[in-house]
């Protein structure tokens, strides 16, 4: 088995932990990789080197929060390499374990007791296609405080004409983030759906909606003169000019993750306490 090691490059204890893990696989005669920009932070390693997107292992382990796994996702993208996260961030949704967990959950992946989940991503074009989302895409404008107008189609039929600070195309892994604060559902990972959430509608009818995951989503982009940016994933941006339509559809490429148990719900209402929302 190859593994490869990315860490959260602004928290120390997140590099640390990598070299820790690092020496932990070479004791046990693992081959490994570890990421060149936590090589530069540890000053060791050297021989171990790789720049993430040219990594090409079995397994790759994610040290830090959500955004860890996104841009790691985003680097391996079309690879289909499993990540295995280990939570240094603050929730962590797609993480798997906290730290104090780390050796023994490694224990337990090398002993092939693990198995890979798949995670639904969204396919986004614009004039061209663009970089794909695990979690969402936000719509919003360059300046605070100003409203976009938007016209929302699912398969081809008007679902609304939106006034409002800015849109959430979320996919399932996306409904615990950006799109749950907004008020948005919180879906299923194995649930065949997306979810289109307004962020501060003018009109309070205007409700989060859920989508079947065959369904295609355009956005047109109304208002003249005003432009908008579609962030995907918090990683990437692409600007939306009037009356210019950027489409969702599902992803032929899917994220996968080595995981250790099968309890989502479980694992939804003990993050969420973390994060501060206590649920009874």
């Amino acid at each position: 088995m190859q593994i490869g090691i990315v860490a959260r490059l602004d928290v120390h204890k997140a590099i640390e932990l990598a070299g820790e893990v690092a020496d932990f696989l070479i004791n046990k005669d693992i081959d490994i990789f570890l990421d060149s920009s936590v090589v530069e932070k540890l000053d060791k390693y050297h021989d171990f080197a790789k720049d993430l997107q040219d990594m090409d292992v079995d397994v790759i382990i994610a040290i830090g929060g959500d955004g860890t796994i996104l841009r790691t996702q985003s680097f391996i993208d079309g690879k289909n390499i499993p990540i295995f996260g280990i939570n240094m961030g603050t929730v962590g949704f797609l993480t798997e374990i906290g730290p104090e967990e780390t050796f023994h959950a490694i224990k337990e992946v090398l002993n092939g007791n693990y198995f890979i989940e798949e995670r639904t991503r969204l396919e986004v074009w614009h004039n061209r296609e663009v970089a794909p989302a695990l979690n969402e895409v936000v719509l919003m404008t360059r300046k605070p405080a100003k409203m976009l107008h938007l016209e929302i189609r699912v398969d081809d039929e008007i679902v609304e004409e939106l006034r409002a600070d800015g849109l959430i195309i979320a996919t399932p892994s996306g409904s615990t983030a950006y799109s749950m604060s907004a008020g948005g559902p919180i879906v299923d990972p194995r649930v065949n759906a997306f979810i289109i959430v307004p962020i501060c509608p003018f009109k309070l009818g205007s409700r989060p909606t859920v989508v079947s995951g065959e369904s295609v989503i355009s956005v047109k982009l109304l208002r003249e003169g005003k432009k908008a940016i579609a962030v995907i994933d918090g990683q990437f941006e692409e600007e939306i000019n009037y009356m210019e339509e950027i489409i969702f559809k599902k992803s032929d490429q899917n994220a996968y993750f080595v995981r250790l148990t099968k309890e989502f719900y479980k694992k939804v209402r003990e993050k969420l306490m973390k994060g501060g929302i206590g649920l009874e």
